[in-house]
């Protein structure tokens, strides 16, 4: 795997995560939860690499707040699935690496943010 820095890997691993996961749901019939779970932890990488390719500072913000949005979409849906009785499956090691990413992407946010507003000054 390529080393672009934390964040590009454990998105990437984090999708990977994601995609072992969508098909252990959709053996078990959940295959909407399945889909939507598919569609935001895999789009969390996706946006970071696009971040990776931006034409300005505000590009590379606007994508890396896309993959935060995502990555707490996907918090989300792993949450319903860890306190709902609907799968028996466990989903720990998903839910603290979403989390991981959540936080790590929003550091990243507000410190871009942060250096955007003071170069403006």
């Amino acid at each position: 795997m390529e080393n672009k820095g934390p964040v590009y890997n454990k998105s990437f691993e984090f999708a990977l995560m994601i995609i072992d996961l969508n098909q252990k749901l959709n053996k078990d019939g959940k295959f909407d939860l399945s889909r939507q779970l598919l569609r935001s932890g895999t789009s969390i990488g996706a946006n970071v690499n696009e971040a990776g390719a931006a034409v300005s500072k505000n590009d590379f913000i606007n994508k890396m707040s896309i993959a935060s949005k995502e990555a707490r979409e996907s918090l989300y849906w792993l949450r319903l699935l860890k306190v709902s009785d609907s799968v028996n499956l466990d989903i720990t090691k998903e839910y603290d690496k979403c989390l991981e990413l959540v936080k790590l992407l929003t550091a990243i946010v507000k410190t871009s943010q942060l250096n955007t507003k003071k170069t403006k000054h």
